[in-house]
């Protein structure tokens, strides 16, 4: 069964921009990309002493199941050259799995749709782009909807 999947990617170490089009070109075969947004430079969050982030999303299509994607996506920052560091600090690129379909799954591993992404303009920003009417599963609220309660966005790089 194929399955719509919505990810986020950020970066704030080394050659940014490239860092993301490495990770875009990685995807597939796992992940088959249909829909990119406009990226985006990012103030940090909860840990604000490190550079700005370049932020986007993506629509893209998967045959793995849930815990398989997700274990995909960790296997491709390693393999991008992610190393571990402090919680919410710098990352060399940092890919969320958002949504999986409109499922709602909470696991030890894994929380669908990602927890707090109602709360980060740097996910719903970009997300708006590709995805304005999706209805979150837990909240009943638009992409749009959940954008709009939240501060000024940044203008796309």
């Amino acid at each position: 069964m194929i399955s719509t999947v919505y990810l986020a990617l950020g970066t704030n170490l080394g050659e940014r921009a490239e860092n993301l089009r490495r990770a875009l070109a990685a995807l597939p075969p796992a992940f088959i990309v249909e829909a990119v947004s406009p990226v985006y430079e990012t103030e940090p969050m909860y840990v604000t002493v490190q550079p700005k982030f370049l932020n986007m999303a993506c629509r893209a299509q998967t045959s793995l199941l849930p815990l398989e994607a997700l274990r995909a996506l960790k296997l491709l920052e390693a393999e991008l050259g992610r190393e571990p560091t402090i919680r919410f600090g710098p990352r060399l690129i940092d890919i969320d799995l958002l949504f999986y379909e409109d499922l709602v799954f909470n696991s030890l591993e894994l929380t669908l749709p990602h927890p707090r992404l109602h709360e980060r303009a740097f996910v719903l920003t970009p997300l708006a782009d590709i995805a304005p009417d999706f209805v979150h599963p837990v909240l009943k609220q638009t992409i749009a909807s959940l954008r709009g309660q939240l501060g000024e966005a940044k203008d796309s790089v």
